[in-house]
């Protein structure tokens, strides 16, 4: 637009110049002095013109020379800013691996406890059951001992009534043959060894059960398995032997149910 104006400016002063060079008669008329030469001359407007366009061209230049700066400035630009980008993104995705890592460890943590946990019920509910089906007849028991008890009493009873035959604990032929020479009751005698049978038989049948009697004359005492009534010195026997078993212990499957009540050597000197 600006080359417009200035080509029609210089049209415009051309057909001015040359109107007037074509009518002297009214050039001499209106001013009869020499006329002056214009100002605004189309060599001065080329002039300017052209000024106008090296100016406008190095506007240009110094904005295409920016424009290639700031292109060839761009792509480090951008690198930088993709690499910025980049690395956060590394750095974010470290710490949520880390995140991730540390609750597989402590996910795994808490199943291998689960695991161990799992187990320990699994051995503490077997060994609950067997105590279960090993101890489940103890009241049962307890209760049945006394009978045995009584049993028990009735043999030393007997025995002291058969004094002849007391020596010997066995049935048969010797224990009459005892009792005949000492004469001794047969009645008492067949009695006598009735009771001692069913005993026999009492403590087999209770023994497969996992009842045991014991009688722990001569042996050490031992507190878990026996219950001393009373001390006593005896210089010719070692101290802290039983000497003497008042009531005989029981054990359900090797556990103590009823601890024999003995009578324990205690000499001074010890």
């Amino acid at each position: 637009m600006l080359r417009q104006a200035f080509s029609s400016s210089s049209r415009a002063l051309r057909s001015s110049s040359r109107s007037l060079s074509q009518t002297p008669l009214l050039r001499t008329q209106l001013s009869p002095a020499p006329i002056r030469p214009a100002l605004f001359t189309p060599a001065r407007a080329a002039r300017w013109y052209s000024e106008q366009v090296d100016t406008a061209a190095k506007k240009e230049g110094e904005t295409s020379q920016a424009e290639a700066q700031a292109a060839e400035t761009q792509p480090g630009q951008d690198q930088d800013a993709a690499q910025s980008t980049t690395d956060a993104a590394s750095a974010e995705l470290k710490k949520k691996l880390e995140a991730k890592e540390k609750e597989v460890i402590e996910w795994k943590d808490k199943y291998l406890r689960s695991v161990a946990d799992f187990r320990n019920l699994q051995d503490r509910t077997q060994r609950d059951m067997k105590a279960a089906r090993d101890f489940a007849i103890q009241k049962f028991a307890k209760d049945l001992v006394d009978s045995v008890d009584n049993l028990d009493r009735a043999l030393i009873m007997g025995q002291e009534k058969l004094k002849p035959a007391a020596s010997s604990s066995e049935a048969g032929g010797e224990a009459a043959a005892a009792a005949a020479e000492g004469g001794v009751n047969q009645d008492l005698l067949n009695f006598y060894e009735g009771v001692k049978m069913t005993e026999t038989n009492m403590l087999q049948t209770l023994q497969k059960h996992g009842l045991e009697r014991f009688d722990p004359e001569g042996h050490k005492f031992n507190p878990n398995e026996h219950e001393a009534t009373f001390m006593t010195p005896m210089p010719d026997k070692e101290d802290n032997t039983v000497f003497h078993v008042q009531q005989k212990g029981f054990k359900l499957n090797g556990r103590i149910l009823r601890a024999a009540k003995v009578g324990v050597v205690k000499n001074a000197s010890s």
